[in-house]
């Protein structure tokens, strides 16, 4: 069943979708910026910033002035504040890039944590416009299957969860998944955990794989670091932590237990190597991305699938270390690919989970 939007023939709404797109192309451009971010090139993207800054300028000024019946006004409100939030974010860029502030990484990684807060604020109101739905969908994709099954089991609910300690859905050790909204419980689903990086949270963190898993329907977990981080030096804290939420996802969703694939950024991809060297593991394969080997214990690593993305202008772990790792793994047994990206730093490339899902899954469906 395809997105049943507001009336696409009233003017009106389509004076509002094209308010949409342009908030949407901002959300994207920083998206972009963030994937290219190389710190000593990064003032080179100002000037495509200032334009997608000068274009939603103007379009926070069409919305505020804009008269919509009672359906639209609590989209309206959001879409407003949604976009104020993503100005604060381009204005802290610039402002950083410009001055060549050595804050301008901190200044990026906030509005990484802007733009995953305005994508949930959003997701709830996909189905008032094409193009907000389009920026939870593949490109490929025309509009978001969510036929609902109505024989789904009670206590398992869909699309996007969020679970925390004592009501705290941002505090450490929660998780967030998503469920695709046609799940139905007579087949088994493929299940994918992408980790979050150092300090980061996997309420925010579940927008990078998001997309896909709507797109192409499979399970997706986005858990949170106990700590501040995952826990690389013993890794049995995060690990068992890691291993119970595995255990509520079994007892309320169908997934299959020989397609579970984990993934991670920076740390969150360290920790992920950290699980493939363990003698048991509930995963299936690993795609750790922009990280390093955390031990040279490779006793058990003989079989396992492992899918390792780096960027070749990688700050914080410069390339050769993840080559070394990659030759440690390949030399204990491991089924190793290796994947080296020439224009990617310490970020993480969104473009690769496409390829990163083919070579865990081919049978996965790709979008149409």
């Amino acid at each position: 069943m395809s997105s049943e939007y507001h009336d696409s023939t009233d003017p009106l709404y389509r004076q509002f979708d094209a308010c949409c797109l342009e908030l949407k192309n901002a959300i994207e451009g920083i998206g972009a910026f963030q994937r290219r971010f190389y710190p000593p090139e990064g003032s080179i993207q100002i000037n495509h910033l200032q334009q997608l800054r000068s274009s939603l300028g103007k379009t926070k000024i069409v919305l505020q002035e804009m008269v919509v019946p009672d359906p639209l006004l609590e989209p309206l409100e959001i879409v407003i504040e949604s976009s104020r939030g993503i100005l604060d974010s381009l204005d802290s860029i610039i402002a950083a890039l410009k001055a060549d502030s050595q804050d301008t990484i901190s200044h990026v990684m906030r509005a990484s944590g802007r733009l995953s807060r305005t994508q949930e604020a959003l997701y709830p109101f996909r189905h008032i416009a094409s193009h907000i739905d389009q920026l939870f969908l593949e490109a490929t994709q025309p509009y978001g299957d969510e036929t609902p099954n109505p024989q789904a089991p009670k206590g398992a609910p869909v699309g996007l969860n969020h679970i925390g300690a004592e009501g705290d859905n941002y505090a450490r050790g929660a998780f967030s998944y998503y469920v695709p909204e046609s799940y139905r419980d007579d087949r088994k689903w493929p299940l994918v955990v992408s980790l979050h990086g150092g300090s980061g949270h996997g309420r925010d963190h579940i927008w990078t794989w998001l997309r896909e898993a709507r797109s192409r329907g499979f399970i997706l977990l986005s858990p949170t670091a106990v700590g501040r981080t995952w826990s690389l030096t013993n890794p049995e804290i995060d690990g068992e932590r890691l291993f119970s939420v595995l255990d509520f996802m079994e007892r309320h969703y169908n997934f299959d237990m020989d397609r579970i694939l984990l993934t991670g950024l920076s740390d969150g991809g360290t920790f992920a190597l950290a699980c493939s060297l363990q003698e048991r593991t509930p995963f299936t394969a690993f795609a750790p991305v922009a990280c390093v080997l955390p031990s040279d214990n490779t006793t058990y690593v003989k079989g396992r699938r492992i899918y390792w993305v780096h960027g070749a202008w990688d700050q914080m772990f410069p390339l050769y270390l993840a080559q070394n790792g990659t030759e440690s793994l390949e030399n204990a047994g491991a089924d190793i690919t290796f994947r080296p990206i020439d224009d990617l730093s310490h970020t993480y490339p969104r473009e690769e989970n496409d390829r990163i899902l083919k070579w865990f899954d081919p049978e996965i469906p790709q979008p149409v």
